[in-house]
């Protein structure tokens, strides 16, 4: 039966202890990896150096370099790709836009910019609207939808 007591670590998975001052034949014999005379040296001498001041501790740290900001970046697309890419009473909505690859992500914040020009007739919902891309959008005849609601998070990616 299995139970706690047939419960063992892996091989190798426990390393044994490094036993100094056993003598040369050891490996690990005469000064012991503590060098020659002084305090350090000796039984009972100070174990390890500490860092009296805070400036060689902050100096040892690893730092991470630039910024990232923890807003979710918005996926931009110009009026002027929706005239090309949709037809005239088409409906756009971000998965629409992500499968129709002018966005990488479809959990995206979408913003319409008002890059181009547009003359069809579109039913458009996305996150953002600039002033230009939405009075085009009504200009051309078509409807504006803002979504709400909260967006997955993510990470953006490090220079």
């Amino acid at each position: 039966m299995i139970g706690l007591h047939s419960i063992h670590p892996g091989p190798r998975s426990k390393k044994t202890r490094t036993r100094i001052g056993r003598g040369n034949g050891s490996g690990i014999g005469t000064y012991s990896g503590r060098g020659i005379k002084g305090q350090r040296a000796r039984s009972g001498g100070k174990s390890g150096l500490t860092a009296r001041a805070m400036k060689p501790y902050l100096l040892r740290i690893p730092k991470s370099r630039g910024f990232a900001s923890d807003a979710v970046p918005f996926s931009v697309v110009n009026v002027g790709v929706l005239q090309t890419i949709f037809n005239d009473g088409e409906r756009v909505t971000p998965k629409i836009l992500r499968s129709r690859g002018l966005i990488m992500h479809s959990s995206d914040r979408v913003k319409i910019l008002g890059g181009g020009e547009l003359s069809k007739r579109l039913i458009v919902s996305a996150h953002g609207f600039s002033q230009e891309a939405s009075d085009a959008i009504v200009k051309a005849g078509g409807s504006v939808q803002l979504l709400t609601g909260s967006q997955k998070k993510r990470t953006p990616e490090k220079k």
